[in-house]
């Protein structure tokens, strides 16, 4: 756990520091300070809006005790066995098995799973996903996503600006526009590895601390393997807004992809857990 947040703090630093650099070939010290401002910009929008982009990405609405009495009972069982705050409830109309968690904090925390979650999940089964959904609350996992994801774009985006707006013509400028090229060529793909790097690490992380709160490694193990049953029977559109929350899910809701997984292989995590049940045994 300690290694993961360094490693990230590093990677999260590398991805700050190319946008600086990209302000600089861009537009001198002034293209510094626009990229610096962009990029707070950018941050400031995924630590205070996140959760409702990816709520609203997924048409997810507040859901009630009364209408789902079992699963409150296990957030609230759960929380308190942490000594935590119960976060928001909500519910997505999807068919596909799947849950995320959002928030800037554990207070400001909110717990999301689709309907085809509920349908497929026995008690024991949803009280291993909603532990491992708890324990990214807890280790701020939600709040990191969101910022790399906000780094992510802008790295796009300044590839764009550079591509439209740099000057090509004077070939003392020519520089700056092949910097532009490679940021927009490049950039992306080196995001998209920060993106897939941090969250596969904390996918393995959040297993381990959710089955340590539960105590229940074997009944995660069994919901990844009905949730990835699922995913890949009824995968989620690629779409701009969903694929905004897509590696915060618990299982990768799109078609799967080799190269550009922004999940564990289910066999890992479900063979890690199942170690970890023989350890307790």
């Amino acid at each position: 756990m300690r290694h993961n947040r360094v490693r990230t703090a590093v990677l999260l630093g590398a991805l700050s520091g190319m946008l600086l650099l990209a302000g600089e070939w861009l537009g001198g010290g002034s293209g510094v300070r626009i990229a610096l401002v962009v990029t707070l910009v950018a941050l400031g929008v995924a630590y205070f809006l996140a959760d409702r982009i990816v709520l609203t990405a997924l048409r997810a609405r507040p859901v009630s005790e009364v209408e789902q009495p079992v699963l409150y009972a296990i957030v609230r069982e759960l929380s308190y066995d942490a000594r935590r705050p119960m976060p928001r409830l909500y519910l997505a109309p999807t068919s596909q098995p799947n849950a995320l968690a959002t928030g800037r904090n554990p207070r400001d925390a909110a717990i999301c799973v689709t309907r085809g979650l509920l349908a497929i999940l026995d008690e024991r089964e949803l009280r291993g996903v909603i532990g491992h959904e708890l324990s990214h609350i807890y280790n701020r996992d939600t709040l990191l996503c969101s910022t790399t994801a906000a780094l992510a774009t802008m790295i796009t985006y300044f590839g764009y600006v550079g591509l439209l707006f740099g000057p090509s013509d004077d070939p003392d400028e020519v520089p700056g526009f092949l910097a532009a090229l490679i940021l927009l060529v490049f950039g992306p793909v080196a995001a998209t590895m920060v993106q897939l790097a941090v969250a596969r690490s904390r996918e393995y992380a959040a297993d381990e601390a959710g089955a340590r709160l539960t105590g229940d490694p074997l009944a995660l193990a069994t919901a990844l393997r009905k949730i990835d049953e699922g995913t890949q029977r009824l995968p989620l559109p690629r779409t701009g807004r969903i694929a905004s929350a897509g590696h915060l899910m618990i299982a990768s809701p799109f078609h799967r992809s080799r190269w550009f997984a922004t999940h564990p292989p289910t066999a890992q995590r479900t063979a890690r857990l199942e170690r970890m049940a023989g350890r307790q045994g």
